[in-house]
């Protein structure tokens, strides 16, 4: 099994289906939707971001070839999309009225959930 770091952090404050834009490495400026997040391990995946090549064998049932799919990112090199002027954002917590936990956009203050 493999050895996580100790300085994991608990939460992660996006989810799945969230827009979310590369903030650094090769697919900078990229905006894409969350498709999977592992918390444990600090990672996302964005589609159509990180594009990884997979050679496959020909099997009974499926032909060989080259499958393109998206790999893993890490948390800290992906920030929330704000959606009134689709820039990048950190996020803020609030409740609301009947006392449910929301996200919000620090930058417009504008709700996410």
């Amino acid at each position: 099994m493999a050895k996580l770091s100790s300085h994991t952090s608990g939460k992660m404050s996006i989810k799945k289906g969230d827009r979310v834009i590369v903030i650094s490495g090769k697919d900078r400026g990229k905006i894409g939707e969350v498709l999977r997040v592992m918390p444990k391990e600090n990672r996302v995946f964005v589609q159509g971001v990180q594009m990884v090549k997979r050679h496959n064998k020909p099997a009974v049932d499926t032909p060989g070839g080259i499958d393109e799919k998206e790999a893993s990112i890490h948390r800290s090199n992906i920030a929330l999309v704000d959606p009134k002027n689709n820039k990048p954002t950190r996020v803020g917590y609030r409740f609301n009225q009947q006392g449910q936990k929301l996200r919000y956009a620090k930058s417009s203050k504008e709700v996410m959930d």
